[in-house]
């Protein structure tokens, strides 16, 4: 079988790699743009989230009540960056690697609720952790260097949305021309799941069950 090779890391490193990654190799030549465009775009969130971390922490340097804000800053990093490679960028490079319709519809529901965040971060309300306008605003009253920070993060923020919003297009117009549809993502999830081993074991433990039960049933009704 293919060996792991993302993240890349060193040989002598305790964790291994966990996924396989190669777009050459897994996406057709026609849909790798896209699918590279994707994956810079989740490392663009990431950096964002990663420099959302020190506007914050600048922020609560300059305003002793913004602790909040710089430990939900902290949690954001470490849950949206493997969560949204996880959840919506390998679905987006299965569905394009074995055409799967399933895998698209996981990545546009999940992918939605990504832009959501998107525009939720880019606001920056208060108390949410996040280096957005509203916040950038009330931190350029304390200090103007801080709040200029904070304006770059908040523009970061606001590119990652845009450009989630014109990829989705993207991918949602590629989608059409590749034949997926519902009715084909609910013939995959039904053969998944009852190609499943786990899923087998039970209903064959269940069907045995029921059939000794009614055997017997049967027994006891003969024997009266």
């Amino acid at each position: 079988g293919r060996k792991n090779n993302w993240p890349p890391l060193p040989e002598n490193f305790p964790v291994g790699p966990c996924f396989y990654q190669d777009f050459s190799v897994d996406i057709p030549v026609e849909f790798q743009k896209t699918v590279k465009i994707m994956y810079y775009l989740w490392m663009f969130h990431t950096v964002t989230l990663f420099l959302n971390i020190f506007g914050c922490l600048a922020w609560f340097y300059i305003d002793a009540t913004r602790g909040v804000d710089f430990g939900l800053s902290i949690l954001w990093f470490f849950l949206f960056t493997p969560c949204s490679f996880v959840c919506w960028y390998r679905p987006l490079y299965g569905a394009f690697r074995s055409d799967s319709s399933f895998r698209f519809f996981v990545f546009f529901f999940v992918y939605i609720c990504q832009f959501a965040v998107h525009v939720l971060q880019a606001a920056g309300f208060q108390r949410w952790g996040n280096c957005g306008w509203i916040s950038s605003l009330t931190g350029l009253n304390k200090s103007i260097p801080v709040g200029i920070m904070m304006i770059i993060i908040a523009a970061l923020f606001t590119a990652s949305a845009v450009i989630s919003l014109v990829m989705f297009k993207k991918v949602h117009g590629l989608y059409r021309t590749t034949g997926a549809s519902f009715e084909k993502a609910q013939q995959e999830f039904a053969t998944g799941v009852m190609s499943n081993k786990t899923v087998q074991t039970a209903a064959a433990n269940a069907a045995s069950t029921a059939a000794t039960s009614a055997a017997q049933n049967a027994f006891k009704g003969n024997r009266m």
